[in-house]
């Protein structure tokens, strides 16, 4: 019997000596490249920055925290990422919900799959591609001012309006799909003995379809959270002269980066808390 052989057979009597071999590998690769990489971010985050060479002090200090949490501008800036990342999240669920529903339970059954096909379309596209091509939509004389301007308006031109906006479009589909998948699963005699007991639409709508699909919504908003929390290129580009985390961290790289480090941990943080709390929903599990 060769080595091969006697080698497939332990590993076939053994089937958690199996699973582990497998695992081991992108276990590995995890905790090396992604845990160790925030560890190091953590650690870099004690240490200071010479004034005069600008050099990292590996010294251990807190003042960067202290900084952090005691300058004005750094409070402002923080709260004003979070603000935005939930702007964003209740944004794209009011925008998914309802075109969530027509896909998964008003659309025709043969029409469903393209029209989820035709949400997702945009993900295929650059990232860059999309967020310049709102630049363009959003400019002075762009096509905002061009549908705006028989009424009298103008469009919100670059700022803090405008990054909203094109974040809520960047990260769309990402609530959508969920909601649109626990739409689907929702069963139609559920909705049909709700009208026959009396329930009005709304009253559906809040006792019967809301608590079986807040799960998915949740888990939409987990990614719609996390990824305007950290974004920092559709503000350099259509954010006019908004300051968010991520264009802080960038901007402090090259000058300070213990201070940076410390700016970095504060989406980590702000998103554990949130993973934290949506678990009590049951997102996790719809993820």
């Amino acid at each position: 019997m060769s080595l091969l052989t006697r080698t497939a057979g332990a590993l076939h009597r053994r089937p958690r000596l199996r699973l582990s071999l497998l695992l081991t590998a992108p276990l590995l690769w995890l905790a090396v490249l992604y845990l160790g990489s925030l560890t190091v971010l953590f650690v870099s985050a004690f240490w200071t920055t010479d004034s005069f060479t600008s050099e990292v002090v590996k010294a251990w200090s807190t003042d960067n925290f202290h900084e952090l949490f005691t300058t004005p501008v750094y409070r402002q800036v923080i709260l004003r990422s979070i603000g935005v990342a939930l702007a964003v999240t209740v944004l794209c669920a009011v925008i998914a919900f309802p075109l969530a529903f027509y896909t998964a339970r008003v659309a025709r059954p043969r029409w469903r799959p393209l029209l989820v096909v035709a949400i997702l379309t945009p993900l295929w596209a650059s990232y860059l591609v999309k967020v310049y091509a709102w630049r363009l939509i959003l400019s002075q004389g762009g096509l905002a001012d061009w549908m705006l301007k028989p009424f009298g308006l103008s469009g919100p031109g670059f700022g803090l309006s405008a990054a909203v906006l094109t974040l809520t479009y960047l990260w769309l589909p990402y609530m959508v799909l969920p909601i649109h998948t626990a739409l689907e699963q929702l069963p139609a005699g559920l909705l049909d003995a709700s009208a026959d007991l009396g329930a009005r639409p709304g009253r559906t709508f809040r006792s019967v379809v809301l608590p079986m699909v807040l799960p998915s919504l949740a888990a939409g908003s987990i990614f719609t959270f996390s990824l305007s929390l950290g974004d920092y290129i559709t503000v350099q580009i259509i954010g006019g002269k908004t300051q968010l985390i991520g264009n802080l961290v960038y901007s402090n790289i090259e000058l300070n980066l213990p201070m940076a480090a410390a700016l970095g941990t504060v989406p980590v943080v702000v998103v554990v808390l949130y993973l934290l709390a949506m678990r009590r929903t049951g997102a996790l599990s719809s993820l």
